[in-house]
């Protein structure tokens, strides 16, 4: 199970993402997201990035991990394939990425994502864990 499956929304693209724990959720949606954007069987683990980010609550804590990730392909090149959740609270986020710089080569743009978005942005407990959902302007 990859955990994660794309849902259509005009002229953008979601996420929901699913997980048995909260983390598994974040990572989910990393996963997800960095697939829209290029095989993830393409890339290698090279580099290992700490990424801390904060927010008012999981919701935007969700909108600020993964808009990191996308600073950090736009600004440094770098594209991930794993994740990694070290401590999470209601406001605040520590954890790594592992990837390397994009490869024309080897790694073929899909799809240019410029943004997670807060239309229609949940998370919520569900049977065996819990879900997340995710918009992402394009």
């Amino acid at each position: 199970m990859q955990g994660y499956e794309f849902i259509d929304h005009t002229a953008d693209v979601g996420i929901v993402a699913r997980g048995k724990t909260i983390e598994d959720v974040f990572i989910n949606a990393a996963r997800g997201m960095v697939s829209l954007i290029v095989d993830p069987e393409s890339v290698s683990e090279k580099v290992r990035r700490e990424i801390a980010v904060e927010g008012a609550d999981r919701e935007e804590l969700l909108v600020s991990w993964l808009n990191e990730l996308l600073y950090l392909f736009d600004a440094e090149s770098l594209v991930f394939s794993r994740f990694e959740i070290t401590s999470l609270s209601e406001t605040s986020l520590k954890g790594a990425a592992y990837g390397e710089k994009v490869d024309p080569a080897r790694h073929e743009i899909k799809t240019q994502v410029k943004a997670a978005t807060y239309h229609q942005l949940k998370i919520e407990k569900e049977s065996g864990g819990f879900r997340g959902r995710v918009i992402f302007d394009i």
